[in-house]
């Protein structure tokens, strides 16, 4: 396993049991976020880099009880904390690295991914293998529940320019991975960038 997987499954880890209680209020801006990615009844959905599944239940009512919801992790505390959660009844869970996802090609509607993009090691392989595994004109969601400078003050840190999740840098990143970047939110309440997958 490599140094980037040990120090995301260690920063991870250690946080995962109280996790849900560090965010008790997020739970709206999930749904809201879920809603905007457009899916229907019957679609199937990736959440990827899902943590302790708190998009799980928005994502199975988007998708009904003829659609498909999994959710991939690579921190097994994470994965346990969603089960403990019982999050697992609305969605599959899987210990996966999203670089290198079990899935089939095309096999998928849409991605759902909270938080994850600033973990990335390889941002362009690894938003590549999220579009191998989207059908073409399926769709991404990039989210967080704050936006980018108000994550920033929580943590401590300012806003670079080389942030990736900036529109500037996030659009021709896209680009180069597959998909085409359609709207761009990025404000205090919350991050939101949605993107459709190209053919």
């Amino acid at each position: 396993m490599s140094d980037d997987h040990t120090h995301v499954q260690e920063f991870f880890g250690a946080r995962a049991a109280d996790w849900d209680s560090r965010f008790p209020d997020d739970g709206p801006a999930f749904a809201a976020a879920v809603a905007d990615l457009g899916l229907r009844p019957g679609d199937r959905v990736l959440d990827a880099g899902c943590g302790t599944g708190r998009a799980l239940a928005p994502l199975r009512a988007a998708v009904g009880p003829s659609g498909v919801v999994l959710g991939a992790d690579l921190t097994p505390a994470m994965l346990q904390a969603a089960v403990r959660a019982g999050r697992d009844r609305d969605g599959r869970l899987l210990l996966a690295d999203v670089a290198a996802l079990p899935l089939r090609s095309e096999s998928l509607d849409a991605v759902f991914a909270a938080g994850l993009i600033a973990h990335l090691p390889h941002p362009v392989g690894n938003l590549r293998e999220l579009a191998r595994v989207v059908r073409p004109g399926g769709a991404l969601a990039l989210f967080h529940p704050i936006g980018r400078a108000a994550l920033a003050a929580r943590q401590g840190r300012q806003i670079t320019a080389d942030d990736l999740r900036a529109e500037a840098n996030l659009g021709p990143l896209l680009a180069r991975s597959g998909w085409r970047m359609t709207s761009y939110v990025d404000e205090d309440a919350r991050f939101l960038a949605l993107a459709t997958r190209e053919s």
